[in-house]
């Protein structure tokens, strides 16, 4: 028997609330903004998911032959999709700053700023070097209020995590997805292709306690510190609850919402070489929103040493070391990098 179906082909029993009415039903004074700010997010969403599916008959893939200013090689869906979403959070007039990896210095949008109240940072593209083999790649976003007074443009773009007061992601899969936090737990929407509207789907999300997936670059492990090498190999034999599982696509987004749903641990660890600790993603628009994700889904985000949120950036790009997943797995692997096991 087939079973009945309602718009975008949900099951008719399914709850069919639109991610609109969930941001305007989760109240508070500024719901009506806040609903405009994460609608335009999600119609980027739906732009950026439609030109990755036809990006290789565009002639899209492959490099600009740039670097970005982290250093990276910069793809022309970065800089399209940059572009797309620069310009849906302009048009809301409720943004004052965007802060982009993409971009060099934040953007001020000083027409809108006498009654805009947002700070939005994003990565538009995350996970890019899956670009050109099909793999999965995201979107990360961070949502905060701006602050006031002169200087306010570079106050704003190094908040701490703590100041979020929204954060989520868009996932270009098999279905694309778009997850969200506005400080009320952990609810996912998935775009309905035949109306193009984001549908909730994945209702108040819960993360296991421990899960049995690890997600990590092993190719890596020279550059880790002996804490993290340990805790690796530990999770790989049978020591106490038996080996885990390895799961690492390379792209943040995707890692993260495998662990969101199932359990277990994501890490990109600190880089030991030259004799400092350093860390590779980015706090503003990588490390922070996923912090926010996982602690509304009741886990922990962690440096090794310190909870992701309260780190406090020294500039809107600063990187940073990320283990991040169940909370008993994060503080096992805790556990091995501060050496008290």
């Amino acid at each position: 028997m087939v079973e009945p179906v309602t718009r975008a082909g949900v099951p008719c029993h399914a709850v069919t609330t639109t991610l609109s009415e969930h941001v305007h039903a989760a109240g508070g004074l500024d719901a009506d903004d806040l609903e405009i700010v994460v609608t335009q997010i999600a119609v980027a969403g739906r732009m950026i998911a439609r030109q990755l599916a036809r990006a290789a008959l565009l002639g899209q893939l492959g490099s600009t032959g740039e670097t970005n200013v982290q250093g990276e090689t910069t793809k022309k869906l970065d800089v399209w999709a940059n572009d797309v979403m620069l310009n849906a959070l302009e048009d809301t007039g409720r943004v004052c700053t965007l802060v982009s990896e993409e971009m060099a210095e934040p953007v001020h949008f000083d027409h809108h700023c006498g009654q805009a109240s947002y700070v939005v940072c994003v990565d538009p593209v995350d996970g890019s070097s899956n670009l050109d083999v099909n793999g999965v790649v995201g979107t990360i976003f961070s949502i905060r209020r701006r602050t006031s007074g002169a200087g306010h443009v570079a106050r704003d773009a190094v908040q701490p995590g703590t100041a979020q007061i929204a954060a989520g992601y868009v996932m270009y899969g098999p279905a694309t997805l778009l997850m969200l936090t506005t400080g009320d737990g952990v609810n996912g929407f998935t775009l309905g292709p035949t109306i193009g509207e984001f549908l909730r789907s994945h209702p108040r999300l819960r993360i296991p306690r421990r899960g049995r997936t690890y997600s990590v670059n092993e190719g890596h492990m020279d550059r880790w510190e002996p804490g993290v090498r340990r805790y690796i190999e530990h999770l790989r034999t049978a020591e106490g609850r038996g080996p885990y599982s390895a799961r690492y696509v390379g792209s943040l987004v995707a890692d993260f919402h495998r662990t969101l749903l199932e359990g277990g641990i994501y890490l990109y660890p600190a880089d030991v070489t030259g004799g400092k600790l350093t860390g590779k993603l980015r706090l503003q628009y990588e490390a922070a929103p996923m912090a926010l994700i996982v602690e509304q889904a009741g886990g922990t985000a962690s440096t090794g040493r310190e909870r992701i949120m309260q780190v406090a950036p020294a500039s809107p790009h600063q990187r940073v070391p990320l283990v991040i997943g169940s909370p008993d797995d994060v503080a096992e692997a805790e556990a091995f990098i501060t050496g008290s096991r």
